[in-house]
Formats: C-alpha cells, structure tokens, sequence
C-alpha cells in the first residue's frame, strides 16, 4: 500500500504528456541523466517527484534498475503516446483512469474510493475514517494526515476548480486535472463539503474502452455475469460508476459491434465473448477507430 505519493499535487493538464516525452527521449530524465530534472521538464522539485509517480501510477511507465534506474514506457504508454500524446481523447482518459484506480499498490486510496468504498455521498471524514479500518485490516498503519491529503487529491483529481472554486478560475489556468472531465465525482452540499459520487454521462464512455476493461478483467473467460461486470471489484460498474441502466445501454451497443453477445436465461444474465482481442488489441481498435 502507497499513500501520498503525489506530495499533494494532483495531475495538471500537459504534465502527462511532458512526462512520456520526456521519458521516451532519456529513459533516465527524473534521475538527472538529462541535467536537472526541474530545468528538462520546467516544473518544481516536489513536481517532479510527483509526475514521476503519475507516469507510474496511472500505467504509462515503470520504472526499472538495470545499472541505473530509469523509466520505460510500458505498451499502454506507447500507443497513448503514438496516437493521443496530449491526452485529449476521452477514450485515453477512461483507460488512464482504469488504470489508476485499479492500482492497488501505488494509489491505494484510488483503489479503495472506487472498489470498497459504497457511500454514494460523504464527506472527508467517512472517507478517511473507512479507509482507516481497511488499513487497519490488513495490519497496516498510516497517519491521518496522509489519508486527508490523498482525499484532497482524489477530489482534485476529479472535481473541476469550476465548480469547487470558480472565483480562483482564470480561463488560460491549467491548473485542472483532465479527469475532471469525467464526471465521477460532483458537489452535493458545498458549504457542509459533502461530496457524492456521480454516474457519467453514458455516451462519454466509448464502446471499445468498456470493453477493453471488460476483457482485461475476464483473464480469458469467455462468459461473463452481467452482475461480475457491475458488482466486482475492478470491473466496469466499480471504476466507471455504472449503474445498471448505463451499463446495460453500453453493453447493447459494444453487441451491435458483434463483439460480444446478451444472453439472458432464467434469470441469469451473462456476456459471452464474441471476439478474440485482449486488451491491447482493444487499446488498437479504439485508436484506429477515432483515426479513422
């Protein structure tokens, strides 16, 4: 478990694509072997530490130690940077935060928010008081602070300043993070600072990236329940807030595409696979898709 990792600075918008340039260009940039990683990348030493660990986080690098340590693209980050390097595709910003909130390791309070965490409204105090025991479950201990702190970022990350502080707003500020766009997260009471999660508009969502999703998390299975999509940890109805309705509406259009089949027997309601991508190869047709 990883908790404040982001030394309070959530993504700014263009820090993705400065991040994989960069890496693609000096695999060692963050480690100075480029000159000092604050001139290269032109942002301060506490954000470099914390876009190293975004690149990360979200799956668009690893990081490995051979004779020294340096940064790679991993195939994700390859393709994004191929065909959507400025992160402007809604598409690459679902997949980017699929992979963020499904990283255990490195973004655990992502991970928590999303998958184990079932109020829909809340303050910062549930939030940090559930995740709390959960640490404590697994015979962990993290102070307050930190927990309070990654709570800020997670509603920075996904709250636009338009709506939590739209008097600081300047309209050439690139001050958001682009997942902002997403809708997951929205206001309900701003004076008492309570938040709720939010189900995204359903057409926000392409198709194809649902089911690259769905065919990363079925490890190979060919028959899916409808109620694994929605109600396991990871899935689709997890990450993406789904409710039924939405998912449903998603579904029929990823079977118009002949990629999947609906079938809905006695009750029990399953996918079946009708394609023999993996996940990359979903990766490719989405971006082949939107090229085309």
């Amino acid at each position: 478990m990883r908790f404040r990792a982001h030394d309070t600075f959530f993504i700014r918008k263009g820090w993705l694509n400065k991040g994989i340039r960069n890496v693609q260009h000096e695999p060692g940039v963050f480690m100075g072997a480029a000159g000092n990683p604050m001139d290269v990348l032109g942002i301060g030493a506490n954000m470099v530490k914390a876009l190293r660990y975004w690149l990360q986080a979200v799956g668009l690098t690893v990081e490995l130690q051979v004779v020294r340590r340096t940064q790679q693209l991993t195939p994700l980050g390859e393709r994004i940077l191929a065909n959507d390097p400025y992160t402007e595709e809604m598409g690459t910003l679902w997949l980017l935060h699929y992979k963020l909130v499904t990283n255990q390791a490195d973004a655990t309070a992502w991970y928590f928010f999303f998958n184990e965490f079932r109020p829909i409204e809340f303050t910062r105090d549930d939030f940090v008081l559930q995740l709390n025991n959960y640490i404590r479950m697994q015979s962990e201990e993290v102070s307050d602070r930190s927990l309070e702190d990654d709570f800020t970022c997670i509603i920075n990350t996904y709250v636009p300043r338009i709506k939590s502080n739209p008097k600081k707003v300047q309209p050439e500020s690139n001050i958001d993070c682009p997942f902002g766009e997403l809708g997951l997260i929205d206001i309900a009471n701003k004076k008492k600072r309570i938040y709720k999660k939010s189900i995204p508009k359903r057409d926000s969502i392409p198709p194809l990236i649902l089911l690259t999703v769905i065919l990363d998390q079925a490890e190979g299975e060919k028959e899916i329940r409808i109620s694994a999509l929605q109600n396991d940890l990871c899935n689709v109805g997890k990450v993406f807030n789904l409710d039924i309705i939405s998912l449903t509406h998603l579904l029929t259009r990823i079977e118009h595409m002949g990629l999947i089949k609906v079938i809905r027997t006695a009750g029990l309601d399953v996918i079946r696979i009708e394609t023999d991508m993996e996940f990359l190869d979903c990766v490719d047709a989405y971006y082949a898709s939107i090229n085309n």
